[in-house]
């Protein structure tokens, strides 16, 4: 089934949904609830085991959906199948081949802006998939409760794969199942650099293990400074100030964010042992 959900968009893009495709269900929020509620809204209205999403800001390719369907059948330890997406303006180049995360907290987009030259391929372990197109088995999803509805837009999909690797689940790149992304065509630079700002805070208060918090506290922390001390360095533009505002919204939410966290960390399955090798060390 192909759901889709139109976030109180002020085009014609439901009519077009409507009057085009008529074999798709269409979802219509009568107001703007962000990326996140939107897409828990349509994986509460799916019925199948495996839940894709697909941003509209990205073109794949006519065998994309069964490379996706064919990874997670091979894999039944994986909760996450992130696709390989590439720029649309430049397509021989990469958008990311499955995400990673830094050990200073900071999520990184494996082999961005590199030439494809399936590099990658044979590298199927990854921490993470971009939220864009990436496949999620249906009941871990649920388990998790979905994505976090806190987080409105960005980092939404580290946080739930970062949430899947604590429960045990593996997250694995399909380098066969290619999109085409036209990055932030939903969003502009200035207001993902709040989103971004103010979610990377929350992810590493909710899902951090206390050992890898303790070891990587320097990095972790120089990280968020040295983001704080280049935004001072460009207060004058619109960017920077999202960004030092959405890093004050994230400690001002810490309480929240801590409260879950004592779930989290109290059902992980994963210990600190097992997890560290799959950050990236940012100091190198």
């Amino acid at each position: 089934e192909t759901i889709v959900i139109d976030d109180a968009s002020i085009d014609d893009s439901a009519a077009v949904v409507e009057t085009r495709y008529p074999h798709v269900r269409l979802l219509v929020n009568r107001r703007n609830v962000g990326f996140v509620a939107s897409c828990n809204t349509a994986a509460d209205a799916a019925s199948g085991r495996v839940l894709v999403l697909l941003n509209n800001d990205t073109e794949p390719e006519a065998t994309w959906l069964e490379e996706l369907a064919k990874t997670i059948c091979a894999h039944p330890k994986a909760a996450v199948v992130a696709s390989k997406l590439l720029l649309f303006d430049d397509r021989e180049r990469l958008h990311t081949a499955g995400d990673m995360l830094g050990s200073d907290g900071i999520p990184r987009n494996r082999g961005v802006w590199e030439v494809d030259r399936g590099q990658y391929d044979t590298a199927p372990t990854i921490f993470s998939g971009c939220g864009g197109a990436t496949a999620y088995r249906r009941d871990v999803w649920d388990d998790l409760g979905g994505l976090d509805d806190d987080f409105w837009m960005y980092l939404e999909d580290v946080d739930i794969s970062f949430r899947a690797r604590l429960a045990g689940w593996e997250a694995i790149f399909a380098p066969n199942a290619r999109v085409y992304h036209h990055l932030s065509a939903s969003g502009g630079d200035t207001l993902s650099s709040y989103y971004v700002g103010r979610n990377t805070i929350w992810m590493i208060a909710k899902n951090m293990p206390r050992r890898l918090l303790l070891d990587n506290a320097a990095a972790i922390v120089g990280a968020q400074l040295g983001i704080a001390l280049d935004a001072l360095r460009n207060i004058r533009g619109e960017a920077a100030r999202n960004r030092l505002r959405g890093q004050l919204d994230g400690l001002l939410g810490l309480p929240r964010q801590l409260a879950k966290r004592r779930v989290i960390q109290g059902q992980k399955r994963l210990d600190s042992d097992q997890l560290a090798p799959l950050l990236v060390d940012a100091t190198k």
